[in-house]
C-alpha cells in the first residue's frame, strides 16, 4: 500500500503540506495512522506540482525513503505551488523499476497516483490490460501494478473523459477481472481533483472561503473538518467543492454535493 495527498488552493511552500504538520505525508512514510495494510512506506516517493502560468507539472522522485533525501527537505522549503499531488511508496513487488514506478505518474497536465495493489498481479490485469492499443502497453512508465492502472485511466483521459470517468471505469473493471484488488486512485489536473476510496481510507479537508480543498489518504492534522469518504465512492473536487458519488451504479442523480463556494 502507500499513502498519498492533492491539494488545491493559495499558494504555500510544499512542506506546508507534506512535512511540517504533525501528521504529514513524511511521517506517514513510516508512521501511518490509518493504513490497512502493510506499516512502511519505503519504497520511494514523489511529488508533482503545478507553476502559476504553466499547465504541464513538475516532478521529483527518488526510489528510496523520503526520510533519508536530504535534497527533498530544501525542495519542501522553497518550492511554492497552489496545486499538487505527492505520495509515499510500499511497493508490490520489491523489484518493480524504481523509481520509475514512483507516484506521481505524469502525462500532460496530469498527475497520478495510486494506493492499492491489483490482487493476483500480474495475471488478473491480463484482461484489462488486452483493452489497452498494444503501443501504450509498451509505454508503461514501470512494470508495476500502479502502472498499468495509470494506462487504463490515461486512455481514458486521452478520449476526452473527465477525471472523475476516467478513474471509475478502471476501478470498475479492475475490480471485476480481479476482486479483492485496492483501489484507491487520486488524479489532478492542476485545476481539479478525482479519486476514489476502494480498498484502503481517504479524507478530505474542504475550506470554500479560502478556496482550498485537500483529499489524502488520512488527515496530516486533528483539524476536526476532515471528513472521511465512505467505501467505494468517486470524489470529485475544485477548490471550493467537493461530490461524493457511490461507485456501485454510479448514476447521475446520485450525487451529492458536500461542499459549495459561498
Amino acid at each position: 500500500m502507500c499513502r498519498h495527498i492533492a491539494y488545491l488552493g493559495p499558494l504555500v511552500p510544499l512542506g506546508r503540506l507534506l512535512s511540517e504538520p504533525e501528521y504529514s505525508l513524511v511521517r506517514q512514510a513510516w508512521a501511518p495512522r490509518r493504513q490497512r495494510q502493510g506499516t512502511v512506506n519505503a519504497d520511494g516517493f514523489g511529488v508533482g506540482w503545478y507553476a502559476e502560468g504553466d499547465p504541464v507539472p513538475a516532478r521529483y522522485r527518488r526510489s528510496g525513503p523520503v526520510w533519508g533525501d536530504a535534497t527533498f527537505g530544501d525542495l519542501a522549503r522553497v518550492v511554492r505551488s497552489g496545486a499538487l499531488l505527492a505520495a509515499v511508496r510500499d511497493a508490490t513487488r520489491a523489484d518493480a523499476d524504481g523509481e520509475a514506478a514512483a507516484a506521481p505518474f505524469s502525462a500532460g497536465p496530469w498527475l497520478f497516483s495510486h494506493n492499492g495493489s491489483v490482487r493476483d498481479w500480474p495475471d488478473a490485469a491480463a484482461g484489462p490490460a488486452a483493452s489497452l492499443p498494444p503501443l501504450e502497453l509498451l509505454q508503461l512508465a514501470a512494470r508495476s501494478d500502479s502502472a498499468l492502472v495509470w494506462a487504463l485511466v490515461l486512455n481514458r483521459l486521452r478520449a476526452g473523459a473527465d477525471l472523475g470517468a476516467a478513474l471509475a471505469g478502471p476501478v470498475r473493471e479492475l475490480a471485476a477481472a480481479s476482486p479483492g484488488s485496492r483501489l484507491n486512485l487520486l488524479l489532478t489536473d492542476g485545476r481539479a481533483i478525482a479519486a476514489t476510496a476502494w480498498g484502503d481510507s481517504l479524507w478530505y479537508l474542504a475550506d470554500p472561503r479560502a478556496g482550498r480543498t485537500v483529499v489524502a489518504s488520512e488527515p496530516y492534522d486533528d483539524d476536526p473538518r476532515w471528513c472521511e469518504v465512505p467505501e467505494k465512492t468517486l470524489l470529485t473536487a475544485s477548490r471550493t467543492q467537493v461530490e461524493l458519488t457511490p461507485l456501485k451504479t454510479t448514476p447521475a442523480n446520485e450525487k451529492k454535493e458536500y461542499q459549495t463556494s459561498e
